[in-house]
Parts: C-alpha cells; sequence; structure tokens
C-alpha cells in the first residue's frame, strides 16, 4: 500500500468513527434540510412546497400532508406578520427525518413574544385590527403531534418546532 493510499484509508478510518460516536443512529436517520428565505408572505408557499418535497419519501397521506402544510403555514405566516412587524428579515426552516418522524423548526430573529403562554391561548392575537384570528398555534396543535414554542435565546426571535409521525405502509390507526 502506498503512502497516499494509507493517508486516505485514515480519513475514511476517521470519518467513520465520528459517524459511530454520532448520538443518533445513523442507519436510521433519512434526511436533513435547513434553508432560509425571506419574511413575505408569498414565502408561505414556498415554505408548504419545501416541505411537501421532502416528505416524499416517507408517502403520507393526503390528510397527513395537508396538516402538516397547514401548520407550517401557521408558524411561517407568525414570523411574517408578528416576528419582524413590517421589517424586512429571514425565516429558518430546518426539516429532519428521523425513521418516520418529521421534526420541523421554523424561526426568526424578530421581536420575540413577550408572553408565550397567552400567545398559544386560543383567539389571543397582538393585532386584532388586522385580520388576525389568534387561532395560529391551536392550529399548529391540532395538525401536529407536538408543537413547542421559545424564544431564541439569544433574546432575538422565536422557534418554533413541530413534529408528527408519518403512518406507514404496516402502521394501522388504532380506533
Amino acid at each position: 500500500m502506498t503512502t497516499k493510499q494509507q493517508g486516505k484509508k485514515t480519513i475514511i478510518e476517521k470519518a467513520n468513527k465520528k459517524i459511530k460516536a454520532q448520538k443518533i443512529d445513523m442507519s436510521e436517520r433519512r434526511n436533513f434540510l435547513k434553508t432560509s428565505f425571506n419574511a413575505v408572505s408569498k414565502n408561505e408557499i414556498l415554505s408548504r412546497s419545501i416541505v411537501s418535497a421532502f416528505l416524499l419519501e416517507l408517502n403520507p397521506t393526503i390528510e397527513e400532508l395537508s396538516d402538516i402544510k397547514t401548520a407550517v403555514s401557521e408558524a411561517v405566516t407568525n414570523c411574517v406578520v408578528h416576528g419582524y412587524d413590517n421589517m424586512i428579515g429571514l425565516v429558518n426552516m430546518d426539516l429532519e427525518l428521523i425513521g418516520n418522524e418529521i421534526t420541523i423548526r421554523i424561526s426568526d430573529n424578530g421581536v420575540g413574544i413577550e408572553d408565550i403562554k397567552k400567545a398559544r391561548e386560543p383567539f389571543f392575537t397582538t393585532k386584532p385590527q388586522g385580520e388576525r384570528s389568534g387561532m395560529g398555534f391551536t392550529v399548529m396543535e391540532s395538525f401536529m403531534d407536538s408543537v413547542d414554542v421559545y424564544n431564541n435565546s439569544n433574546g432575538q426571535g422565536v422557534t418554533v418546532v413541530l413534529k408528527k409521525k408519518i403512518k406507514t405502509g404496516g402502521e394501522e390507526e388504532q380506533i
């Protein structure tokens, strides 16, 4: 074996050790995507398209896909309407599939939420003069398995974490 081949072998061995050391079983991990886009209303459609394409490999039902897209729309709309309050900023969307569960993190670097518990109450809105119903978090919670909301640690913006398991061919819904 040449010195060059030995060097490549060492690099590959080190990479394999790093992969084995990760907390997530890589054989179960399916996919990961990070994206950012301008916090403007028309990009809510983009976010729905991205999550739809990302989920295709799991072959979700139309209902599952519709539920997830609706929850994503609500989270992105919150970033656009409340996060930046008519200023231009970015919405970050991270998608991760592990097994048949999708985790979607949607965040902004805007003003944050003064009282998250209050903001999650049905019909609460900070913009009653607009066309806001105050049902965004309620809608997200009704369509997803879990919804977590927190202000970012840097004091700027909010992150919403949406999770949902996609039923696969062998899983039947329990009645």
